[in-house]
């Protein structure tokens, strides 16, 4: 849907917005496609939001340029709210009005006429599985719904370009996964997503590719494998029989391994990011020859794996902290298969 020379749907340089004496968004730099979903990962205060309202032509830059299917977002406002819709952290619906009421409302608000609202909106509610709440008051619907019947708000006019800001925060596994549905279907229509998030797994389940954010700086961008890559070949993952012996193993694995050790959650466990050496060992190697000498030193351990970087383990290697909210107690992410089905959705 885009037409932007360069086959971005969002460009911008410098990006800069600052409150009082906090620059809560300081240079970001992004490039999205056109066509896909486009993640922006961190924690809480990252300058996510800020971002997207800057994009979505609600609050002003301080500094920078931003370009949306290459309009200009202060010189072109009209233009960009044109091709954009937004959903937000909270339910923007009435809540004292039913879902297809509000649906109706916001249609004949974009100009449709009554008819062709009310069939919009039909079409909507039965897509997202709202059709046998549509005559409840939204403020009886569940957290999944009023996300679902947000995100129906936002393409009542199918938009060049989603900005769906952490949707699925609060949300329980299944409500979760039938918006990531949602998020799908919408995008195999065309429609470029930008999504913001603090989980991890919805990131590595829907984006292509991730910009990792943290006080108001981009610190890592790139597909996952590439973000995943770039803090090491593999994640050595330790269970240990006796929780005396960590420091010691600790100390022997940082010397061994020439990497920085994390601690995890669980007193018995051990994590080592490792890649290929200058010496020419590849992770394996290493990881074996860790193991010998934990050995060696009496160290005895329970559970041994390697395997490829989580996201949290990329999370905590660019900002020397977990990132919020993820799904697993071990450091490494998890994502929970779809229980409900695939939502199709009419362009």
């Amino acid at each position: 849907m885009g037409d932007s020379a360069s086959g971005l749907a969002i460009e911008t340089s410098g990006l800069v917005k600052v409150f009082g004496e906090t620059r809560a968004v300081d240079g970001v730099d992004l490039a999205v496609p056109a066509g896909t979903v486009y993640g922006v990962l961190g924690p809480n205060g990252a300058g996510k939001t800020t971002t997207v309202r800057m994009l979505a032509t609600l609050l002003r830059p301080d500094g920078g340029e931003a370009r949306v299917f290459g309009h200009d977002v202060l010189r072109e406002a009209d233009a960009v709210r044109g091709r954009v819709s937004l959903t937000g952290q909270y339910a923007s619906v009435d809540e004292d009005l039913t879902g297809m009421e509000n649906l109706v409302l916001l249609g004949r608000l974009l100009g449709h006429r009554k008819p062709a609202a009310r069939l919009r909106a039909a079409q909507l509610l039965e897509a997202f599985g709202l059709a046998d709440a549509a005559g409840k008051q939204v403020k009886n619907y569940s957290g999944g719904m009023r996300r679902r019947i947000d995100i129906a708000a936002s393409i009542l006019n199918t938009p060049d370009l989603l900005f769906l800001d952490e949707p699925t925060t609060g949300l329980d596994p299944r409500s979760r996964n039938q918006v990531w549905d949602i998020v799908r279907a919408v995008v195999s229509r065309g429609t470029t997503v930008l999504l913001t998030t603090q989980y991890l797994d919805e990131a590595d389940q829907l984006a292509s590719r991730i910009a990792v954010i943290d006080r108001g700086k981009v610190i890592a961008e790139g597909t996952k494998g590439e973000l995943k890559a770039s803090v090491g070949a593999g994640a050595v993952h330790l269970r240990l029989r006796d929780a005396a012996q960590r420091p010691e193993a600790e100390r022997l694995l940082a010397r061994v391994l020439e990497a920085r050790i994390q601690l995890d959650p669980d007193p018995v466990a051990l994590t080592a990011r490792v890649g290929t050496r200058g010496d020419g060992r590849g992770a394996a190697e290493q990881a074996s020859r860790a193991l010998a000498e934990l050995a060696r030193s009496g160290i005895t351990v329970d559970t041994f794996s390697l395997g490829q970087p989580s996201l949290d383990e990329v999370f905590l290697a660019l900002t020397d902290r977990p990132a919020a909210h993820t799904t697993a107690s071990t450091g490494s992410t998890t994502s929970t298969a779809s229980t409900g089905s695939k939502e199709e959705v009419p362009a």
